[in-house]
């Protein structure tokens, strides 16, 4: 039997790591390292880095490059024909690198598995595969934490969605506090700024991460600004933003 341990590593700074995270990276017999092209190798760096420093003892690692999800309309479909690849690519590269087939495999997992990651999703597709979870930090931590704000204001809910939603369906019905994750840029320019306030950040808790925060209709068109020149700067982003409606924060 094969035991997948999925390993939320936080958002990319090796402190991140919770006791229990670095427990299981030791206990592991192989350990899966996603790479994404020249463009994001620096996402593979910081994971070797990581295992540099908490590895007490020689475990292999081994790389798989993660397939290209088909552009077409019909997103679902193309997302799940793009997970049934990443789970034939996962394996593949247990059964290359795991004698016998059975033994404890960890996958690294940017933040956390179960927040706005498919890994879970994938990793159900796997035959004869026992799966378990280490939960990590949040890039949603990692921002309130970094701009030093509560998630939600006093007694009320907070809306978690993606940009891809809110460019659909617009504000969510009796939402105060919006976190956006996954926007492929600016789906709050979308939306009628008045009354609005936003806090975002790029690459939070990394090395080269960038704050900025402010009423969004003063705000937006900087982060728009800014967010294209650090992609062009680092030849990929990842970001996120809390929006919220009033003064309260």
């Amino acid at each position: 039997m094969t035991l997948l341990t999925l390993i939320g590593i936080g958002t990319g700074n090796p402190d991140h790591l919770t006791a229990q995270a670095v427990q299981a990276i030791n206990a592991a017999d192989l350990i899966l390292i996603p790479q994404k092209g020249a463009g994001k190798a620096d996402l593979a760096d910081l994971r070797r880095l990581i295992l540099s420093r908490v590895l007490t003892r020689a475990v292999p690692v081994a790389g798989f490059d993660l397939p290209e999800r088909a552009a077409q309309q019909d997103y679902l479909g193309a997302v799940n024909d793009w997970h049934d690849a990443i789970a034939a690519i996962w394996a593949q590269t247990i059964a290359a690198h795991l004698p016998g087939g059975s033994g404890r495999v960890a996958l690294l997992v940017w933040g956390d598995p179960s927040l706005y990651d498919s890994t879970l999703r994938i990793a159900a597709r796997l035959a004869g595969v026992s799966v378990s979870v280490v939960p990590g930090i949040t890039s949603l931590q990692v921002l309130t934490a970094a701009h030093a704000i509560p998630l939600n204001t006093l007694a009320a809910p907070v809306t978690i969605t993606t940009g891809r939603q809110l460019r659909a369906q617009g504000w969510p019905a009796g939402a105060v506090s919006v976190a956006v994750m996954l926007d492929s840029g600016g789906a709050f320019s979308t939306l009628d700024p008045a009354g609005l306030r936003i806090w975002w950040g790029a690459y939070v808790g990394m090395a080269q991460q960038v704050l900025m925060a402010g009423p969004l209709a003063e705000t937006g068109p900087q982060i728009i600004a800014r967010r294209a020149q650090l992609r062009a700067e680092h030849g990929w982003i990842m970001d996120i933003y809390l929006l919220r409606r009033g003064d309260d924060v």
